[in-house]
């Protein structure tokens, strides 16, 4: 399967914004390695943020982008390993109705998609895959300006 390449979500007219409401589990790694993820493997370095999310679906996310898209779920203080919500931010999606490969990032890890999920960007050059059951539950329309 060729992955997908050059992919971005602002022009196509396919996809839309949506916003996600998940808390999730969080801890921090203390060595460098891979989560196995639904999509694929995801690497991490010390101190990012290793993540299980509500349907129980693992990920890895860097330390700096965790840092800006995550809120400690009260009492709890940012750092700690425990409970988190995302910050509510609009990303765009679009469901891919055959399976599909993207890489994370330039050069980052490569992740596949089953028919049905959704390709996410968060930013130009940063994509997730979300599988359908998942996006259904976690994500809703953004609110229109």
């Amino acid at each position: 399967m060729q992955p997908l390449q050059n992919v971005d979500l602002e022009t196509d007219t396919r996809a839309a914004r949506f916003v996600k409401d998940e808390v999730v589990t969080v801890r921090f790694a203390t060595a460098a390695g891979a989560v196995a993820s639904r999509e694929g493997a995801n690497s991490y370095a010390v101190g990012d943020a290793l993540i299980t999310g509500s349907t129980g679906d693992h990920w890895s996310v860097s330390r700096d982008r965790f840092d800006t898209k995550y809120l400690p779920v009260p009492p709890l203080v940012h750092g700690q390993d425990g409970a988190y919500r995302n910050r509510p931010n609009a990303v765009l999606a679009k469901q891919i109705f055959a399976a599909f490969a993207v890489a994370r990032s330039v050069g980052g890890d490569l992740i596949r998609g089953e028919a049905g999920d959704w390709l996410m960007q968060y930013a130009p050059g940063d994509y997730g895959i979300v599988a359908n059951a998942k996006f259904r539950k976690v994500y809703k329309p953004a609110p229109t300006k």
